[in-house]
């Protein structure tokens, strides 16, 4: 078995008439979660409506019940981690527990470079996570103030009040594949790790060590959850999967593929999850018997709810 949670584009036109609709039919459809980026904007042009994360986010929590929600991921390059600690503790809160707090270290040169933020070269970036991990860690764990002293953040006798009411405050997600860095962070700060655009061969492969770093850091393997985002291309049928597969049709790329190669390729990538649904529940499988514990489906059509119910009807009583 493997929970099946929705994952938004933020910055591909969501609205509040968007976002209210969602989190009704997120719930009722019985999805375990709903998940969303936090950008300003995309990598290119054209810019579309961006709700921001956090108030969406204290939407999600005092106008839903079940569902889990958080940030796929929050970067430290735009997001303060005192602020954000202070922000997701608040959330899971009003949620009696079902805040999960992606972060991430920040990856869009466009968005900053608008809005005036210092992205930095990767191993600025890397150091900052680390730092900010170890911030927001502190808070929310420790009932004593906190005296910190890094490049990025300094804190000096700081306390988060009121005290979470989870011991810990929310869980902590760190997405990503890096074998250098990430991973290694996944096993000293992370509750979950968020693999992105796996085949389940090699999410596998990451997952073992994962395993193997946990150890080294005094944690048990089981400390912490295994999950992943990649993106659902989902045809009731096979002429509206055709339709759906117009984009990668039209990939110069695939000059002179048939369908069924593309969608085998795509597939195989890791991708995406691509097909109707008897194909998208084998590969939903395939996933979970990988060790794939959640997988956030990136669903891009945010206009499209009839498609999503006729996913989540079709596709998750079976998986």
């Amino acid at each position: 078995m493997v929970a099946v949670s929705l994952m938004i584009e933020g910055q591909h036109g969501l609205t509040w008439s968007h976002w209210k609709q969602l989190a009704g039919e997120v719930e009722e459809l019985g999805f375990a979660g709903l998940f969303r980026s936090d950008h300003f904007t995309d990598a290119q042009p054209p810019d579309r409506a961006s709700l921001e994360m956090i108030v969406s986010l204290t939407y999600l929590a005092d106008h839903t019940q079940h569902i889990h929600f958080g940030p796929l991921v929050a970067p430290l390059s735009m997001r303060n981690p005192v602020f954000l600690a202070r922000q997701a503790a608040a959330l899971d809160d009003l949620s009696n527990g079902r805040m999960i707090l992606g972060v991430g270290a920040g990856w869009q040169e466009r968005e900053h470079n608008l809005f005036g933020f210092e992205l930095g070269n990767i191993a600025t970036r890397m150091a900052r996570l680390e730092e900010g991990l170890e911030v927001v860690t502190r808070l929310l764990n420790s009932d004593t103030p906190v005296t910190f002293e890094g490049k990025f953040y300094h804190l000096r006798g700081a306390t988060l009040l009121p005290r979470p009411q989870r011991p810990g405050g929310p869980r902590i997600l760190i997405g990503g594949n890096g074998r250098k860095r990430t991973l290694g962070l996944a096993a000293r700060y992370a509750n979950i790790w968020n693999a992105t655009f796996l085949s389940p061969n090699a999410f596998k492969e990451c997952s073992t060590l994962l395993d193997g770093l946990l150890t080294q850091a005094g944690r048990k393997p089981g400390d912490v959850q295994r999950t992943m985002m990649k993106t659902l291309i989902f045809g009731r049928d096979r002429a509206e999967l055709e339709q759906k597969m117009g984009p990668y049709r039209n990939n110069p790329q695939n000059a002179g593929k048939s369908l069924e190669t593309i969608i085998n390729e795509t597939v195989a990538s890791g991708s995406a999850i691509v097909g109707t649904p008897d194909t998208v529940i084998q590969q939903i499988h395939a996933h979970a018997q990988a060790g794939v514990e959640e997988l956030m489906l990136q669903w891009f059509d945010i206009d499209n709810m009839d498609g999503l119910r006729a996913f989540a009807k079709s596709v998750l009583p079976q998986v």
